[in-house]
């Protein structure tokens, strides 16, 4: 049997040869494995991605003796459903899961006691670092305790300026549904959104606020319908800026199961989709966007990416290289029937 190019004639992959097909030093593959050192995240990627081409797997217990390390990260969720904890999860995954490095999952269902346990747990572990996300926008409190263990907060950013956390650019994702609308020439829009105490719903509306002044225009009704994150909520919702201003010929919507519930009474009032009124959704959640009639255009968060993105911060934070602050992950338009 030949041997896989880039292999030597044994079949089995050395760091050497993980460093020459990644074009690096020897050094510099062997500082991306272990999450040290500073480099340009594309010069780790490409080791990370030789590590996968080549099947390469370090010697892990005679790497523990040597760093110190335990080759373990911790992944702390406030999210049980795992909705949206899970895609971050699987972004995070696939930056470390290349470096050979284990995922601990610990979900503290938002409860600050199991929250605690976990993270002694944790400790009690010797993880080299934990990655910190929730089911929310809303910035949380940092963990306690936990000083000489690098920690990464994603999608829930951390109160403390001073923590690394990474986010959605919710004003890409604003800016994105409001052009797509302008351009398809629509100009009577609503935005019908969650609870005004949840981050998402407050930080979407205000720069569709911004963006529709930033036009010349406001928002059909008048004011931003708050609620709650539902397809009842969506249904009412609909049924209240119909009544209000029965020209609205779009709707932005802070998620999708809202736009789909709008969709319901757009329908049920036989008003056509998108002849008579586009709808917009957020987060592009299959569930709901496919399962829509007619499906939705959607702004995707990138959740994966924003796991990823936290994953590699960590392994710079690891490597003494922390770049605390907030970091953010741009959103994407998804086009589909309902625009």
């Amino acid at each position: 049997m030949t041997a896989a190019p880039g292999l030597p004639s044994t079949g089995r992959a050395k760091l050497a040869d993980v460093a020459r097909l990644a074009g690096v030093s020897v050094g510099t593959a062997s500082k991306a494995l272990n999450g040290g050192g500073r480099m340009r995240p594309e010069t780790r990627q490409r080791v990370l991605d030789a590590v996968e081409e080549l099947g390469f797997r370090p010697n892990q217990h005679a790497q523990s003796l040597h760093t110190g390390r335990s080759w373990t990260v911790g992944l702390m969720t406030t999210d049980g459903i795992g909705r949206f904890s899970t895609p971050v999860l699987l972004g995070a995954e696939d930056a470390l899961g290349a470096g050979k490095i284990s995922v601990l999952l610990c979900d503290t269902r938002g409860d600050a006691i199991r929250e605690q346990h976990h993270l002694r747990n944790l400790m009690d572990r010797r993880v080299d670092g934990i990655i910190v996300t929730g089911r929310r926008t809303d910035p949380r409190p940092p963990l306690n305790g936990i000083e000489p263990i690098p920690t990464v907060y994603a999608l829930s950013p951390s109160t403390d300026p001073d923590d690394i956390s990474v986010v959605s650019d919710d004003r890409s994702g604003a800016e994105l549904a409001i052009e797509h609308l302008l351009a398809t020439g629509r100009t009577r829009i609503a935005h019908i959104s969650g609870p005004a105490h949840h981050a998402a719903a407050r930080d979407r509306a205000h720069h569709t606020l911004e963006l529709l002044e930033r036009s010349s225009l406001g928002l059909a009704t008048g004011r931003v319908h708050f609620g709650e994150w539902s397809e009842a909520w969506g249904r009412r919702a609909a049924e209240a800026v119909l009544r209000t201003a029965p020209d609205t010929d779009a709707f932005f919507c802070g998620n999708d199961q809202i736009a789909r519930g709008v969709a319901d009474a757009l329908r049920e009032k036989g008003l056509d989709v998108p002849g008579q009124a586009a709808i917009v959704g957020y987060d592009n959640w299959d569930v709901m966007a496919l399962a829509s009639r007619p499906p939705l255009t959607t702004i995707d968060t990138d959740l994966p990416e924003i796991g990823r993105r936290a994953a590699l911060l960590l392994l710079d934070a690891i490597g003494s290289m922390s770049a605390p602050g907030l970091h953010t992950v741009p959103c994407r338009l998804v086009v589909r029937e309902s625009t």
